[in-house]
């Protein structure tokens, strides 16, 4: 079976779907943008979860580039994902665009072991954290295509917040050439 990559235009926090992947900080506990708003829709379980999470063996946070998984809480979905995306910075591209490309990765693999047939992803990085979002988009996009080989995955959905995200990852998506593309 094909994983199929979609792309929608809307709101992350009300996607149907069994994994919504959140573009956290390394706190865990809440903030801005698509963090702010999975854990304001999402309700107290969430932020239970991830304070425990904090108690145990992630007591400093979790790292750039890595993903842990709570309830979901009042989400329309199972779980959530939690990533952790870098702050853009020019001179430290190389290292740090790994670490996004990995942000995708591990989410992939972790709702796989979850058992996910259907992830929606923000577009990590591309808000405050600053990353240019045709790079983004590029880095996301490239990343899945390459590692949506879980047989489990039915689906993989790129949620994105206004017209202007998805019409950027809709002309990166274009000029990638996947076949069967769909939005």
């Amino acid at each position: 079976m094909t994983t199929r990559i979609t792309l929608v235009e809307g709101d992350i926090t009300e996607q149907q779907v069994d994994a919504v992947v959140n573009a956290a900080n390394s706190s865990l506990l809440g903030g801005g943008g698509v963090d702010g708003a999975i854990h304001r829709r999402g309700g107290p379980q969430i932020l239970e979860e991830c304070r425990r999470l904090r108690a145990s063996h992630l007591g400093r946070g979790l790292s750039v580039g890595r993903a842990v998984a709570t309830t979901a809480g009042r989400l329309p979905a199972r779980w959530v994902v939690h990533t952790v995306g870098p702050v853009y910075v020019e001179e430290q591209y190389e290292e740090r665009a790994e670490q996004l490309a990995s942000c995708y990765r591990e989410s992939l693999r972790l709702a796989a072991e979850l058992g996910a047939r259907t992830v929606a992803f923000p577009a990590v990085s591309a808000g405050v954290y600053g990353w240019p979002l045709a790079d983004a988009a590029r880095i996301a996009l490239g990343t899945v295509v390459a590692g949506a080989t879980e047989p489990e995955l039915a689906e993989v959905r790129f949620v994105l917040f206004g017209a202007d995200a998805y019409r950027t990852f809709e002309q990166v998506w274009r000029a990638m050439g996947p076949e069967g593309s769909e939005e």
